[in-house]
């Protein structure tokens, strides 16, 4: 009896339990179904998936950090820098040939916009220099500024019979190329180094330096030897070949999705930067007056001749392709913002401390060789803090955007140091004006230790 009653509880059990079975195995295949087509359904980001096209960067993070191509990035952001800076260096002995043969009935200061729109408009374009690099392949970008730079000086040497016609061409038709050229040399380098980032960013734009040093005596030459057309033919010419074989090592690291912000203006909010963009207007409205100046100064002032103070010039050209490469072994055991900050304060001392109150040879050539070490320190380590204050994937639009900076700094500052020379120094007292520039310089080294408290309040921290 109890046998039999048992056997019933235990079919009624297993009963039960294939009954359940039955009964819920359409709820699990129906939940089955549901995640499947939600996995269908979902949106896949066409940037990550999509193969890019032959115009666009291809993500290359594969790559290792701090290796050969790196350096090869390095050396091409190098030859490029050499070229397009150094031609607005070296624009001075072209200003010298206009102003005394070609256009002699033109002002100065007339002449002055080629050479003042040659790097004023290069940071102007700066964002849209930084954006191009995102969003198309940044060997087709140098390359096209390559293009532009050399067909700007062919057209130019055809225009000898009105000045705006230069400063149409050898202006601001130049200076869009050089910005294509000079957004990518100054910020892709720091995709590909982590832990010599300040020295290899510093090699790159020693290049403007050497351009400056050995491109201001060959145009020299070039002008008094076959003229200025075929001056500027030839430069154009060889921008174009070593622009060409460079620009074919110049490619990114990162692939910026096409869903992020062409340009974040949100930044501006972080105080960071604000003080790093005052600080950047301030150093570029000072850079450029002893540059201007200080030969000028040599001649008039302190007695000097003129070889003397084109040789000044060279001082300072020489020195400050030894600061911008230097600063940045300096900066991987001082920290980049502090290096950054003293760079400033001593650019601003040798202004104020050995130019304003001396007119010796002496103290000019001393003045110029300190100014030139450390002045060319805060030029190489901008792009550098600001990849590591923002990182490197967006690096090419924020530098963009810090470089409108330069253009402002630029434009306020070579004429209102022409001007305050000419309305307060009656043209030949130049202490007002060197006090305007060390002021500024001063100025932007407050704000970048500003910067460096921003960014770690600890005194003896490297940042």
């Amino acid at each position: 009896m109890s046998h039999t009653a048992g056997s019933s509880i235990s079919a009624s059990l297993n009963q039960l339990t294939v009954n359940e079975t039955h009964s819920s195995a359409p709820s699990i295949k129906s939940k089955a179904s549901e995640m499947d087509v939600e996995k269908q359904n979902k949106p896949v980001d066409a940037a990550s998936e999509a193969k890019p096209r032959w115009w666009e960067n291809k993500s290359l993070e594969d790559k290792p950090l701090d290796g050969m191509y790196g350096w090869a990035v390095v050396i091409s952001g190098c030859f490029m820098l050499m070229f397009s800076m150094g031609c607005v260096n070296s624009y001075g002995m072209y200003e010298t040939h206009y102003h005394l043969d070609q256009f002699p009935d033109e002002p100065v200061s007339t002449l002055s916009w080629v050479g003042t729109l040659q790097f004023g408009v290069m940071n102007f374009f700066g964002i849209p220099a930084g954006i191009m690099c995102e969003r198309f392949d940044t060997r087709l970008v140098s390359f096209t500024g390559g293009v532009i730079m050399a067909i700007a000086l062919i057209i130019a040497s055809f225009c000898d019979d009105a000045i705006w016609k230069l400063i149409i061409t050898q202006g601001i038709v130049f200076s869009i190329g050089a910005a294509l050229v000079f957004i990518p040399s100054t910020s892709i380098p720091s995709q590909w180094f982590t832990k010599r980032r300040a020295l290899a960013v510093g090699i790159v734009v020693a290049g403007s330096g050497i351009g400056g040093l050995w491109l201001t005596p060959a145009t020299r030459a070039m002008i008094d030897q076959l003229g200025t057309p075929w001056s500027l033919r030839i430069t154009g010419i060889i921008i174009f070949a070593v622009n060409t074989v460079s620009s074919l090592f110049m490619r990114s690291r990162f692939k910026v999705q096409s869903r992020e912000k062409v340009v974040d203006f949100s930044v501006f909010r972080d105080i960071r930067f604000s003080l790093i963009f005052m600080g950047a207007i301030c150093g570029t409205t000072a850079y450029f007056t002893p540059l201007f100046s200080l030969p000028s100064f040599a001649a008039q002032v302190a007695g000097k001749s003129d070889d003397f103070g084109t040789n000044l010039l060279t001082i300072i050209n020489a020195a400050s392709t030894l600061g911008r490469i230097g600063t940045g072994e300096v900066a991987r055991f001082y920290g980049n913002i502090n290096t950054m900050a003293t760079c400033t304060l001593v650019s601003a001392l040798s202004i104020l401390v050995l130019w304003l109150p001396f007119q010796s040879g002496g103290t000019l050539i001393a003045c110029a060789i300190v100014y030139g070490l450390f002045c060319g320190g805060f030029i190489g380590l901008l792009p550098v803090v600001m990849a590591d204050l923002w990182g490197v994937q967006r690096i090419s639009t924020i530098i963009g955007l810090l470089y409108m900076a330069n253009f402002v700094g630029t434009m306020v500052g070579a004429p209102s140091s022409g001007a305050i020379l000419d309305n307060i120094g009656d043209g030949i007292n130049y202490k007002p004006t060197i006090i305007f520039s060390g002021v500024f310089m001063l100025g932007a080294s407050l704000f970048f230790m500003m910067l460096r408290f921003a960014t770690n309040k600890k005194i003896f921290k490297r940042v």
